[in-house]
């Protein structure tokens, strides 16, 4: 599927948004570095820039850089620096500290993010990348011109800010290796979610609450193990009445035991939620469902919206059309060999 199709598809949902902030995320669309790292960054000048590059090459052997290419609008204003580098891990660094690949970019990433004033990389996985800026989502598939990238899925978003800034680094989706998330509504648990996942070397620098998700998503799933339906009930956890009435006892009992486990990861407050992931997403509401979300398909692909008027848009003629229910995640996987 091409760019050209998620963008179009954000067109009936402008009003959702207020120019603050759009952005998507594609994947296998660099199938000719698919064994690379595909680092997006934005910097705010060229000294920043080949202070960042001069970084990276001690730590990765750089197959290629570039700036992303865009095209002038005038609906996008003031944009930084856009490049991307598809890196690989010296061997050497991975040996000298003791570390797997996937651990040792998602440090990389803390690292330049934290320490690194004027540079942001805000896409790091194989075979995938976000494409994000201040603006309407549609303007912003226009300007990074996706209508000439194809993938197998594709996530998008229009920011509608409330408390925190609208900035080129604020707008979704968030990302961390291969995992990419966009959010509607607001994390009330945001601050204690955010504390504990400190604790495990993730750091929030983007100013906004949906960072967090995407840093639990990573721990739980990457880092502690588990599957995607664990790690949503992790995030968004059965109430205890809930687990109570559990017929199954296995169930009833792993229910249990993730909500005392991580109990500082539950995540509360209004929220609906998709991950892209490296062969295909998830999509999650909170317990109550107090945030809209949609599903349909058609043949044999998979649509999930705010509204259904964006599915309409891709697929006039879908199929299936339903509503999630509260915390119950949808997980989709393409198809083995189809990516």
């Amino acid at each position: 599927m091409t760019g050209g199709t998620i963008t179009n598809a954000m067109r009936p949902m402008h009003d959702r948004s207020n120019g603050l902030g759009g952005g998507f995320a594609g994947y296998g669309i660099y199938p000719e570095y698919k064994d690379f790292y595909a680092l997006h960054l934005f910097f705010d000048s060229r000294d920043t820039r080949k202070r960042c590059e001069a970084y990276l090459k001690e730590y990765f052997e750089i197959v290629h850089s570039e700036r992303i290419p865009t095209r002038k609008i005038p609906a996008i204003k003031d944009e930084p620096m856009i490049w991307r580098f598809f890196v690989a891990p010296l061997s050497s660094m991975l040996a000298s500290h003791q570390l797997d690949e996937k651990e040792f970019v998602a440090r990389t990433v803390m690292h330049i993010n934290t320490q690194m004033d004027g540079a942001y990389v805000f896409s790091s996985g194989k075979n995938m990348g976000a494409f994000k800026a201040v603006g309407f989502p549609e303007d912003v598939g226009v300007f990074y011109k996706l209508d000439e990238y194809e993938g197998y899925s594709w996530t998008a978003h229009g920011r509608y800010p409330t408390n925190t800034p609208g900035w080129w680094g604020g707008a979704h989706p968030f990302t961390l290796l291969d995992t990419s998330v966009v959010h509607n509504g607001e994390i009330s648990s945001y601050d204690a979610n955010r504390r504990y996942i400190e604790m495990f070397g993730y750091t929030c620098t983007l100013q906004t609450d949906t960072e967090v998700i995407t840093y639990i998503l990573d721990y739980l799933l990457r880092v502690q193990g588990l599957t995607l339906k664990e790690a949503a009930n992790v995030i968004a956890a059965p109430f205890w009445n809930t687990i109570e009435r559990e017929p199954d006892e296995n169930a009833r009992k792993r229910y249990a035991y993730l909500r005392t486990v991580f109990p500082s990861l539950l995540v509360t407050g209004p929220f609906s939620i998709v991950m892209g992931f490296s062969g295909g997403l998830m999509a999650l509401n909170d317990r109550l469902k107090l945030r809209s979300m949609v599903v349909g398909e058609k043949d044999d692909k998979v649509f999930i919206a705010s509204e259904e008027a964006a599915i309409r848009t891709m697929a006039p003629d879908a199929e299936k059309i339903w509503a999630p229910a509260g915390g119950e995640p949808v997980i989709v996987h393409v198809k083995e060999g189809a990516y």
